[in-house]
């Protein structure tokens, strides 16, 4: 007779921990509404990257639609995971309930990684470390043939404090974070040595965790329970280089008519540590 490593009448593995490995700051909503800078007039720039359909642009929707309360589109989203929304750098401020007040941080949306720019990774990969630098202007369309000259209209030869990323986003879909091509994960890999060699921070967050995890599904409260999503976020970080500290699970709003305060929990904490590193690489460079 054969060794089976259960009885019959085993119960199977649970796919949820006793405890949660990680908490959530459900405090984050509060915090960045009160997020200031340390320098008076300092703008905290967030760049968005990562494959077609990974949820940048829906991640922006998110955040605005947690701090106004209410759902809000603002950034276009396909409903197409192969189809790329966005073309243009584009930048985008958070009105505060103050009229013509914004908060001291804004997103930017780039194109998505495709197979096109897989095979001209180069290009992508130096318009994003363009970007970095502050060169790159709002409305700039992104071009898998060519890199943004300085001859273009929409290059900036004197960028200031305010227009250069001050920390780096990878978005990626929980889904497929744990089987990515190797291509996908060197052109990953070479976006942030650009980045590491400006001294920008990088961090990544996880979409559509619900997909991923029926019992995250279920209840967004067993996001850091779940073993499925603790697993993919650590062969993530070993396959990208990124720490695990630095990766963060994210349930974008997408079908849902109303927010809802674990949903906003989440996405919150998420957005608080990204700019708890982004305003340490500020302080720093003002030191």
């Amino acid at each position: 007779m054969g060794w089976w490593p259960f009885s019959r009448s085993s119960p199977p593995p649970r796919p949820l921990l006793s405890e949660p490995w990680r908490k959530i700051n459900s405090g984050g909503k509060e915090w960045v509404k009160d997020y200031n800078p340390q320098t008076e007039g300092q703008q905290l720039r967030i760049l968005l990257h990562g494959l077609v359909g990974a949820g940048k642009s829906s991640f922006i929707n998110s955040v605005r639609s947690v701090l106004k309360g209410r759902m809000c589109i603002n950034a276009v989203v396909a409903n197409v995971s192969d189809c790329c929304a966005t073309k243009k750098y584009t930048t985008y401020k958070f009105e505060k309930e103050s009229q013509d007040t914004f908060y001291p941080f804004v997103l930017n949306d780039m194109m998505g990684l495709s197979d096109t720019t897989y095979r001209k990774k180069r290009v992508h990969v130096k318009d994003i470390k363009r970007a970095l630098k502050g060169h790159v202007q709002n409305g700039y369309t992104f071009n898998a043939d060519s890199k943004l000259s300085k001859d273009d209209s929409y290059y900036n030869p004197s960028p200031s404090a305010n227009d250069k990323v001050h920390i780096l986003v990878s978005v990626i879909d929980a889904n497929t974070a744990s089987q990515m091509d190797d291509k996908v994960l060197t052109t990953i890999k070479e976006i942030r040595d650009e980045a590491t060699e400006l001294g920008v921070p990088q961090v990544a967050i996880l979409t559509k965790i619900d997909e991923l995890c029926p019992e995250i599904k279920k209840d967004l409260r067993n996001v850091y329970k779940s073993k499925k999503l603790k697993e993919t976020m650590e062969k993530f970080s070993k396959d990208s280089g990124i720490p695990m500290n630095c990766i963060f699970a994210v349930k974008n709003y997408h079908d849902e008519t109303e927010v809802n305060s674990d949903t906003d929990d989440l996405i919150m904490s998420s957005l608080m540590s990204i700019i708890n590193f982004g305003n340490d690489f500020l302080n720093n460079k003002n030191e």
